[in-house]
């Protein structure tokens, strides 16, 4: 069975070159890098896993808490987090919260007992003392929870601005913000937020005083279309909607398909995510961009960072765009 001492010198490098680039520490050259891979390859050499976690002290583990997987942006999210996770050697360990104070208890207890090397915040439904008093590298993922823990956001405040602007150019007068499932701990540091707070704003520069609808979070699939088929029976002067996600501007495609109202001859909607369903819903959806994969290439990178002991900046924004499809 080769060892080490095989492939560093079928590489031509040192032990020590070896041994950084199987654990990914320090700088090393791509050349070297590709050097000391294709020794491995050749000698079929398999690195004792067991034995490097031991060394470093590392599980190569993350966990990632999030509502949930079945949310398209989730699914998104979590797709692109692997990936980039993978490409550094490390393993996702997922948590779908459903933002139950109780269930998230419980996935914190087990990445402990799992010795997760670092966690990806995406829920936080529990008080922030509970991550902190972990003593592990955390990055918050669209939650603004403590200044003592990294975040990656989009810049959801100019989100809501650039629907507004949208959507009042398209002629709206008669505006609805609509989202969902804000009650609850932290809702404040929640992303819909700050989009509805830059909607607001905006329209305010014109006179105009958007409806703010906060639905009710819930697992049936069809309460929503419901309630926004309520919505629009109760209101029917509004012409324009801007959402939360995509989730909740295809359902009001769908409560208008219900009433008989067409889009956007009479209703004019935009999303936000540009997630998958925009463009599978019909019309498509013309939604806020917000640039998924480079968050999550991001949130890993800043989360290995902390790993390595290095210090982070708190504050990674990331820029949005609209993008403009037949529903407006």
């Amino acid at each position: 069975m080769p060892k080490i001492d095989d492939v560093a010198r079928r590489a031509g490098v040192s032990v020590t070159t070896v041994s950084r680039v199987l654990n990914n520490r320090g700088y090393i050259s791509q050349k070297t890098r590709d050097k000391v891979n294709q020794a491995m390859t050749e000698l079929n050499y398999q690195p004792n896993e067991m034995a490097r976690a031991l060394f470093r002290r590392r599980s190569n583990m993350i966990g990632l808490i999030i509502p949930t997987v079945a949310h398209p942006f989730f699914g998104e999210l979590t797709y692109h987090l692997e990936h980039y996770a993978d490409q550094y050697g490390y393993k996702l360990l997922l948590c779908n919260s459903n933002r139950n104070l109780d269930k998230e208890m419980q996935y914190i207890e087990m990445l402990k007992k799992n010795q997760v090397d670092g966690i990806i915040m995406g829920s936080a439904a529990l008080e922030v003392e509970h991550y902190l008093n972990l003593q592990l590298p955390i990055v918050s993922f669209e939650r603004s929870v403590s200044e003592h823990i990294p975040r990656v956001t989009s810049d959801n405040h100019m989100g809501g601005r650039l629907a507004a602007r949208h959507l009042r150019d398209q002629g709206c007068k008669r505006l609805a913000y609509v989202c969902r499932g804000l009650d609850g701990p932290h809702h404040q540091a929640l992303s819909a937020v700050g989009r509805g707070e830059g909607f607001r704003e905006e329209l305010a520069l014109s006179g105009i005083e958007p409806l703010y609808v906060e639905m009710e979070a819930g697992a049936d699939p069809y309460a929503g279309e419901a309630e926004l088929a309520k919505l629009l029976q109760n209101h029917p002067e509004i012409d324009g909607i801007f959402a939360s996600s995509d989730v909740i501007a295809s359902e009001v495609i769908q409560a208008c398909r219900k009433l008989g109202r067409e889009v956007p001859q009479q209703l004019r909607v935009v999303g936000y995510d540009d997630s998958l369903v925009a463009s599978l819903v019909s019309p498509r959806l013309t939604t806020i961009r917000q640039p998924v994969r480079e968050m999550s290439q991001q949130t890993i990178e800043l989360l290995l960072q902390q790993i390595e002991g290095e210090q982070v900046p708190m504050s990674n924004r990331f820029q949005v765009t609209l993008v403009e499809r037949d529903s407006t």
